[in-house]
């Protein structure tokens, strides 16, 4: 048989190859676990093995929750519902210097609870927010990172179908994960929401002074905070759910959308063509995810049958090397990875390695995934070919890419210290899920 150090590596070179070639995602996995079918058994025989693999994956219920939490992101963005959460944020605000690089890091993280899509939110904060806040003389520089730094919350922040996708390919509790994302992703926005004010108070030139025509009476503030109440609810109500274990995440999320359609029918805009958009919209982006997952589940059999995970966590053990040596490497070759390739691609090309070495190593499974998706949620922003970068440059079209990967660096860097707390204290990790 062959040697497994030569077939994991020509296995990452393979897929690395096809992905350069600008082949589909799904194609490439599916060449590769079928050239890696007849290196091991020397034809095509075992194809089956790779048939059944793909309708038990496509079959699997907790995949159901994908298309229903895309769906309710689409209709709470097709409808009104981001018009009002901006008013309000923007209202509660108020006249203070920095207003827009605080209502922009509010609104992102908000806006990503509400869609789970970064690249969404980049787009949507571009086009809107980033060319008022030029207009009144803010940073260019710091406007587009507190749009890249806040719409990168959005796979952390739940409901995200990022984390659902993550917690079937590790296997790890869906419920636990997404929960696990709520303090990290809510101090992530605290910590920039800190970051941009002391910028400004250390460099007031970054923003124009405060005018008094941003400061409205308190009633007509209050009104319009209220007014968001029944869209931040819904997300409120779906966490409430599986945090009490009173539904899954499938059926928190099915209730989820039809609260939605309810509350964006009364206080929105949402009608029926409307809904019909955010129909085919979800129909599109679940069948890219659900046949990308269905091509590659099989990796991980190929894998199991070459001898690579068994010798792969021997050859770990035998390093010793200390933990915090092994999850900076686990953790930085994702990060890398994210750098060049997309974000699910990354975890289906790592989670198979990773999770005999974290079972290994001893590593808790549901605090170490969470990191993980912290993690490859920063490469959205990662020069030089992250997702968002070019999202934001694609609404922002005077400003140069070299502008975008300056503005995203300290956010980077944010991020970075915060995985370290993360890492140090797991108890802001797995407390709120314990309590499921």
């Amino acid at each position: 048989m062959i040697d497994w150090q030569i077939f994991i590596v020509c296995a990452v070179l393979l897929m690395l190859g096809l992905f350069a070639t600008g082949m589909p995602i799904f194609l490439a996995f599916l060449t590769l676990n079928l050239a890696g079918l007849y290196v091991l058994s020397g034809s095509f025989k075992g194809v089956l093995l790779i048939v059944n693999s793909m309708y038990d994956t496509s079959t699997s219920m907790s995949l159901a929750a994908i298309p229903l939490f895309i769906l309710l992101g689409e209709i709470l963005f097709r409808s009104s519902a981001v018009n009002v959460v901006f008013n309000a944020v923007d209202a509660v605000v108020g006249a203070v210097r920095a207003r827009l690089y605080i209502v922009s890091v509010v609104l992102s993280t908000v806006f990503g609870a509400l869609s789970g899509s970064a690249m969404a939110v980049a787009a949507m904060m571009g086009s809107s927010l980033l060319p008022e806040m030029w207009k009144r003389g803010y940073d260019r520089r710091l406007s587009m990172g507190t749009i890249l730094g806040g719409s990168s919350l959005a796979p952390i922040i739940p409901p995200s179908v990022m984390a659902v996708v993550l917690g079937i390919l590790a296997g790890v509790s869906i419920s636990g994960l997404l929960v696990a994302g709520i303090v990290p992703g809510l101090i992530l926005g605290l910590v920039f929401f800190g970051y941009v004010v002391l910028r400004v108070k250390l460099k007031p030139s970054l923003a124009p002074p405060s005018t008094s025509d941003a400061a409205l009476p308190a009633s007509v503030r209050m009104s319009l905070a209220l007014k968001a109440l029944p869209f931040v609810s819904i997300i409120v109500a779906i966490m409430g759910l599986i945090i009490a274990g009173v539904a899954t995440p499938t059926e928190a999320a099915a209730v989820g959308c039809i609260v939605a359609l309810i509350i964006c029918s009364l206080f929105a805009t949402l009608d029926m063509g409307k809904l019909l958009e955010a129909l085919r919209a979800t129909a599109r982006t679940t069948s890219m995810i659900m046949i990308i997952m269905v091509c590659s589940v099989s990796f991980s059999q190929i894998l199991n049958m070459s001898g690579v995970t068994t010798s792969l966590v021997q050859a770990v053990i035998t390093l010793d090397w200390s933990p915090v040596l092994m999850f900076a490497l686990l953790m930085g070759l994702g990060f890398v990875l994210c750098m060049f390739i997309d974000q699910i691609a990354v975890m289906i090309l790592l989670v198979p390695l990773y999770k005999p070495i974290i079972a290994g190593l001893g590593f808790d499974p549901l605090w170490f995934w969470a990191i993980f998706l912290i993690n490859v949620s920063v490469g959205n922003i990662t020069p030089p070919f992250g997702y968002t970068l070019f999202t934001l440059q694609g609404v922002a079209r005077d400003a140069p890419i070299q502008e975008l990967y300056r503005a995203a660096l300290p956010f980077i860097v944010l991020y970075a210290v915060m995985i370290a707390v993360f890492a140090l204290l797991p108890g802001l990790i797995t407390y709120l899920p314990s309590l499921m």
